[in-house]
C-alpha cells in the first residue's frame, strides 16, 4: 500500500482528497474540465489516512451526480493491466463504492460497470457486494456463470468457494443463485461447508483451559509473543478469572519484569484493572515507562491516574504524551491550560495528521478552552484525516463563536456523516447556501438517518417542501 500524496488545502484537489465541504463547493464553481480532472484524481488514488474507516466514496458519488461526470476515467482504472497482478481492496475499493453510490442514485452505466467488474475484475466480491445491495434479482442471476468459474471444481477450488460463501459481506446472491437447479446443490455443499469450518474453529480454540493458573497465563502471553501475536490484552482478562490472594506477590513480581516482558505485559494490565487506585501500580508504570507500560496507564482513568497525569504531562516521552491525553478526556476545568499547552506542543512538533491529536482536540472541546480555536481551526484546514477534521469541527462547536456562520456551513458538504451532523445543528441558516442543503439532505435517502435527525431538528415541515 502507498502513501497517499495529499496536495495543499488551499487548492481544490487538496480539498477534495481531505473530503472537505469546500471541495465540493469550489468545484461547482470551478471549470468543470478542472473539477472533474481532480475529482478522478481522488477516486483512482485513493487519498485517505486510513481507506478502511474514512469515508469518501458518498462524497464522491454526490459530486458526480453534481457535475454529470462521465465514467469513463473510472472504468479505464477499474480494467487496466495492474488489475491482472493487484487485486488489493485499496487499488479500486473506493472506484467501486462510488459506482455503488452513484447506481443506487439511478445511473445505469455505473450498474453496468459492476456488473462487468464482477464478472471478470480481481476485486469481483467487493463488487458483488455493491450489487447485493443495488442490483435486481435477474442482474444477480446473470452473475452466476462467471463468478463461479473462478471456482475450478476440484477440491482446492470447493475449498475456496466455501470461504467464499462463508465470508461473503452480502449474501443475497449466493442465497439466490443457490435456488438455481444449475447451481443450488454445489452451492448447498458450499454453505454447509463453510459452517463446519466455522464450527471447527469454534470447537478447537488455541487459547486458556479450565483448570490453568497464574504461570499458565503467563506462558500463553509468552508464546503469544514468540509468535509474533501480542496476547497481553486477553491474557490480562484470564489472569483477572484465575488469580487468587495468594498471587498477588507473583503479580507484582511479574510486573516488575521478573518473568519476562510477555508476563509484565500481561501483569501491568491486569494490575490497572483489579488495583486502578493503588499508587504502587502507577510507581511501576513510571518507573519503566516503556510501551507496555504506556498502554497498560492508557486504560486507567481513576483519580489517581489523572493525579499523575498533571505530573506527568511535561515529560517528552510517550508517557508523557498518554498522560495529556488522559488530562484530556477525564481532567477538569484546572487543567484546561496544560491541554491546551499539549495541544499546541504537538501540533508544532507532529504536524496536523498525528494520532495524537485525537484526544487533545476532544479535551479541548469537552473542557471548552476557548484559547484552542484558532489551533483547532488550523487542524481543521490542513489535516487529511477526515476522522480528526470530524472532530476538530466538534471541538470548535464548543469553543468559537464564529463556527456557526463559517466551518459549520461547509461542513454540511463534508464527506463524514458525523460531521455533516454537527453541522444541521449548528450551521447559521442566515447564509442562503444552509436551508437549501438542509432540505437536500433531508430527501437524500442515501443520507444517514442520524444526519436527517439532525437536519428535521432545524427546519418545519413547511420549509422542506
Amino acid at each position: 500500500m502507498f502513501e497517499p500524496v495529499i496536495a495543499p488545502s488551499g487548492t481544490l484537489l487538496g480539498l477534495l482528497q481531505r473530503g472537505r465541504g469546500d471541495g465540493t463547493l469550489h468545484a461547482l464553481a470551478a471549470p468543470r474540465a478542472e473539477a472533474l480532472a481532480a475529482l478522478n484524481q481522488c477516486v483512482l488514488r485513493d487519498p485517505r489516512q486510513d481507506w478502511q474507516v474514512e469515508n469518501r466514496s458518498l462524497y464522491y458519488a454526490r459530486l458526480y451526480l453534481d457535475l454529470d461526470g462521465p465514467l469513463g476515467e473510472i472504468e479505464s482504472h477499474l480494467f487496466s493491466a495492474d488489475d491482472l497482478v493487484d487485486d488489493t481492496d485499496h487499488r479500486t475499493g473506493l472506484a467501486l463504492s462510488v459506482l455503488g453510490h452513484l447506481a443506487s442514485y439511478g445511473r445505469d452505466d455505473a450498474l453496468m460497470l459492476l456488473r462487468r467488474y464482477a464478472a471478470s475484475g480481481a476485486n469481483w466480491a467487493w463488487a458483488l457486494d455493491e450489487l447485493a445491495l443495488r442490483d435486481d434479482d435477474e442482474g444477480l442471476r446473470s452473475l452466476a456463470a462467471p463468478v463461479l468459474a473462478r471456482f475450478p471444481a476440484t477440491a482446492e477450488g470447493e475449498a475456496r468457494l466455501a470461504a467464499a460463501v462463508r465470508d461473503a459481506y452480502e449474501p443475497r446472491p449466493w442465497c439466490l443463485w443457490e435456488e438455481s437447479p444449475l447451481y443450488g446443490e454445489r452451492l448447498s455443499a458450499a454453505r454447509r461447508q463453510g459452517s463446519f469450518d466455522r464450527w471447527q474453529r469454534q470447537l478447537t480454540p488455541s487459547g486458556p483451559r479450565p483448570g490453568w493458573g497464574v504461570q499458565a497465563v503467563f506462558d500463553w502471553a509468552a508464546d503469544g509473543l514468540r509468535r509474533g501475536t501480542p496476547l497481553h490484552v486477553p491474557a490480562a482478562r484470564c489472569l483477572a478469572a484465575v488469580a487468587q490472594p495468594e498471587d498477588r506477590s507473583a503479580i507484582l513480581a511479574a510486573a516488575a519484569g521478573a518473568d519476562g516482558e510477555a508476563a509484565r505485559a500481561t501483569a501491568l494490565h491486569h494490575l490497572v484493572l483489579a488495583e486502578p487506585d493503588n499508587p504502587a501500580v502507577l510507581d511501576l508504570i513510571e518507573a519503566a515507562a516503556d510501551e507496555p507500560a504506556v498502554a497498560a496507564y492508557e486504560r486507567m482513568c481513576g483519580p489517581e491516574a489523572v493525579e499523575r497525569a498533571r505530573r506527568w504531562v511535561h515529560r517528552p516521552d510517550a508517557l508523557g504524551e498518554a498522560a495529556a491525553a488522559l488530562l484530556a478526556a477525564r481532567g477538569g476545568a484546572e487543567d484546561a491550560p496544560l491541554v491546551l499547552s499539549a495541544l499546541r506542543s504537538t501540533v508544532r512538533g507532529s504536524g496536523p495528521d498525528t494520532r495524537r491529536l485525537f484526544a487533545l482536540v476532544d479535551g479541548a472541546g469537552r473542557l471548552a478552552i476557548g484559547c484552542a480555536a484558532p489551533v483547532l481551526r488550523h487542524v481543521y484546514r490542513e489535516t487529511s484525516s477526515s476522522h480528526l477534521r470530524g472532530r476538530a469541527a466538534r471541538a470548535l462547536a464548543s469553543t468559537d463563536p464564529s463556527f456557526a456562520a463559517g466551518f459549520a456551513v461547509e461542513c454540511l458538504w463534508d464527506c463524514e456523516e458525523t460531521t455533516r451532523e454537527v453541522a444541521a445543528r449548528h450551521a447559521e441558516t442566515a447564509d442562503a447556501r444552509v436551508a437549501p442543503r438542509l432540505r437536500r439532505l433531508a430527501a437524500d435517502p442515501a443520507e444517514e438517518e442520524d444526519v436527517q435527525s439532525a437536519v428535521r431538528s432545524r427546519i418545519t415541515p413547511e420549509s422542506a417542501v
